[in-house]
């Protein structure tokens, strides 16, 4: 399943193929522009605009797409540092503990290691990803009515795979750090951009992030 080549077969479900961009050509079309501006300005703020005459919805959906490819190949770099014995709680430094609840098959909370989170979080992910009547994949195929609470909630838990690598992991990725804040400030101004994220939820990376918003 990996495409990564990193780390042992008992990681392997935290390797994934990248997903596409959704909305068939047109989603690919807007990732273009969004690696197109990237390598153009290196502007971010610029990258995260919606580009004009374009739908908010087909716009939330190549991003959401693209955020969660960059944490896929984030996390797996990790993945022989992020182990339960490691990382028996899903964190974000002492005051922050993320439980699991998918609201189906775990309705309850559960407090579970980090990694086995990130493979729950990576598994429901993918699972609203290739459902085409969430994120369709043919032009002119509407998107549900909740979309934009979907997108948020994907978002939300992308965050604070975020938050655990900062806190419990940043000094095992050092080689990684340049990648690791551009990839986390591009996450920070979209979401901030178009309010995906409530303020609360952002408060394990507060010192890290108001800086990324000022400059």
């Amino acid at each position: 399943m990996s495409m990564f080549g990193i780390g042992s077969s008992k990681n392997k479900k935290t390797f994934r193929r990248r997903k596409n961009p959704p909305s068939g050509s047109k989603g690919l079309l807007l990732k273009q522009r969004i690696e197109y501006t990237l390598g153009e300005y290196g502007n971010l703020r610029e990258v995260v605009v919606l580009p004009p005459g374009e739908d908010l919805n087909e716009w939330l959906a190549v991003n959401t797409v693209d955020f969660f490819n960059q944490v896929t190949v984030l996390y797996a770099t990790l993945s022989e540092f992020c182990t339960p014995e490691n990382c028996p709680k899903m964190s974000a430094g002492p005051k922050y503990e993320y439980r699991w609840a998918d609201g189906v098959t775990i309705k309850k909370p559960i407090e579970v290691s980090a990694p086995k989170y990130v493979e729950y979080l990576m598994d429901w992910i993918e699972a609203q990803l290739e459902d085409e009547s969430i994120f369709p994949q043919k032009i002119g195929v509407p998107f549900p009515p909740n979309f934009q609470d979907i997108v948020k909630t994907i978002l939300k838990r992308l965050f604070r795979v975020y938050a655990h690598i900062y806190h419990s992991h940043f000094q095992k990725i050092l080689s990684l750090e340049a990648h690791l804040n551009t990839c986390f400030k591009h996450f920070v101004l979209f979401t901030s951009e178009f309010g995906l994220i409530a303020k609360e939820e952002l408060e394990p990376l507060n010192e890290i992030i108001e800086p990324m918003l000022r400059s």
